[in-house]
This record gives structure tokens, sequence and C-alpha cells, in this order.
């Protein structure tokens, strides 16, 4: 069983830390509301789940990711430069019942499909109210509702880009974090998807053919740009960008990609946390980008890995996508209230 729960402000108050003379960031957001009764401009919720990760054979603990960015996300001071004004902080899927359960693998991609069910219609809904779904924790296996959900919302397909060490375009096998994009491909939510920085080594000889034969899509490597150099960071984010752009497209970016981070699938080898920040920013900046989807993220991993800094991660990379938003709409947040 799975519900989606509305943020309450006795949750708020669990993860404020108030101080004399400042104003958090957490005090101004709205909360709870549904998206077509709120005036702000971006719409935040949380899946904390790894249900798709474990179909996907990986480590589970991307249901982690979501309470670790509320404390400091909701905790960012309230300045000029950013402001709660803008941010519904709307609630979060619950499916800790699925979660509990030791079930074994076609069990666990029905519970993503499942997942499926409930996280589409929420960004259909969000979409259709003119704001944009900041996408929080769990599998990329969530690209595909948040994906659906955005082409219903505008009733046409969507462009993709992805920064990822993976494409995630493995088989229809049944649900699971590896083939979120594959699905939304054939079920023609999804048209032109670009993919930035894949690790040669990590995708299979038939997902890199099918990529490099598909006129829809554009692959840029890791190897590429930081090991041959054929291409600088700008000009890779830059063809990718062009490919996309002209319509309206989702931004994911798949934690795992950033070096060290902690995800199922961490790598000791990957992009820094700047050029995840340039990404993100220079994607805001884009008039068609309709959603960020930030997966795979993990404070506390299945097999004891722990990282207390995921959840700070997450914030700056929101606060990236955001600025670039806001920037393109020329907006400053208001002064704050003390």
């Amino acid at each position: 069983m799975a519900t989606f729960r509305s943020f309450t402000e006795a949750e708020l108050q669990l993860y404020l830390k108030q101080r004399p003379g400042e104003l958090k960031l957490g005090e101004r957001i709205q909360i709870g509301r549904i998206p077509e009764n709120s005036d702000a401009q971006f719409v935040i919720i949380g899946l904390p789940e790894d249900l798709g990760v474990r179909a996907n054979l990986g480590i589970a603990g991307a249901a982690t990711a979501w309470p670790s960015f509320l404390h400091s996300f909701l905790n960012l001071q309230e300045n000029a430069f950013l402001s709660g004004v803008h941010f519904l902080l709307w609630g979060y899927l619950d499916c800790s019942d699925w979660m509990a359960q030791s079930a074994d693998i076609p069990t666990l991609r029905t519970f993503t499909e499942r997942i499926d069910d409930w996280v589409f219609p929420l960004i259909q809904q969000i979409v259709s109210a003119g704001k944009i779904p900041l996408v929080i924790g769990g599998g990329h296996n969530n690209a595909y509702p948040l994906i659906k959900g955005t082409a219903l919302a505008l009733r046409k397909g969507i462009n993709a880009i992805n920064l990822d060490a993976h494409a995630d375009f493995r088989a229809l096998e049944g649900r699971h974090s590896g083939n979120g994009f594959t699905y939304a491909y054939k079920e023609e939510y999804l048209k032109n998807y670009a993919l930035l920085g894949l690790h040669e080594n990590y995708n299979s000889e038939a997902i890199r053919s099918e990529l490099q034969e598909n006129k829809d899509f554009l692959s840029v490597y890791w190897e590429d740009i930081f090991m041959r150099e054929e291409l600088t960071w700008t000009k890779a984010l830059d063809l990718c960008l062009q490919k996309i752009k002209h319509q309206p497209f989702g931004v994911e970016l798949d934690l795992d990609c950033i070096e060290g981070v902690l995800s199922s699938a961490a790598a000791p080898v990957g992009i820094s946390t700047r050029h995840a920040l340039t990404y993100l920013y220079q994607c805001g900046l884009q008039p068609n980008s309709y959603y960020v989807h930030l997966p795979e993220g993990i404070t506390q991993r299945a097999d004891g890995c722990y990282d207390p800094s995921t959840g700070k991660l997450l914030s700056y990379l929101v606060q990236a996508f955001c600025k670039g938003v806001l920037e393109r709409h020329k907006e400053r947040s208001p002064a704050p209230l003390l």
C-alpha cells in the first residue's frame, strides 16, 4: 500500500532550526497546499523509496535522501538570493509498507509499476498548474512517470537531458531503475534524449549501439571530455542542450555520476560537484525546462555505508537549478523579514 502525504506544519517544525535575528527559508516556504492554490513557482515532492533500485539488483538506500535534503534545504538563510516564497513543499510518497517487505525481483518490479501510477498524476497536476516540479530522492526509475506526467500535461511528447554515468535504457523487462527512459521512449512520452557524461564500460554494447544509431538520441561520454579531452565541459553541455532545448524538456541528474557521492552505484570516477551545479544552472536558464529530478542519492546505504553530506549536496543542486530559472525571469527574491 502507498499514499501521498501532504507536508504538515508539525513536520516542518521537526526540521527547522530557528535562530534569533535570522530567518530561514523554511519559515517562509508554503506547505501542504495543492499546486493550483499556490502562487509558488516550484513544487517540491519527495520520493523516499528504493524499490526501483532493488528491482534493478542495486543496493537499497535511496529512500534516505529525502529527510536529509529537508534538514539542509529548509534551514537555508532566507535572503535576497533565494526565498522560501518561491517554493511549495507539497509532500511525499509514502510506500513504507512495500519497502518493509522482503520481496523477490518480480514483486519489486510490480511495486515499481505501482509507484509509476502514483507519481505521474502528481507531476501532471503540478505542470498543468504552471509550476516546476522539483523531485528529490528515490531511484532513477521515477524518470518514467516524470516524463509521462509532463507529457500528459502538455499533451505531447517531451525531450530529456540526463547527466548520468548510465543511459538507463535497459530492456523492457519489467519496471526498474535501469529502464525508465526505455519505457518513456517506447510509449512516445519521450522524444529527443541527450545523455551527458556516460561511462563507456558501464553501458552495454546493445545500449551503446541503439543510442548511436537512433537520431533521437545524443550520447556524450565522460572519457571524451575528461580523458581524451576531445570536448570541453562547456562544449559538451552545449551540444546536449542544443539537442533538446527547443522543445519542452525534463532535467535529470543521477547522483551516481558525481565523483565520490554515496549512491547504489557510487564511483570514484565521475564529474565534480562544480560540473553538476553548472549543468543544473544552465538547464534552469533554458525557457523550456519543465522539471528537475535528482535521484539515487543516499545518506545511509543498506550495506552500512553512510554519508551525512548527501542532503546538503541535494540542497546545493536544487539552488543551482532554481537560481537559473529565476535569473531567466529576471526575478530576485524579496528581502528577508527580520
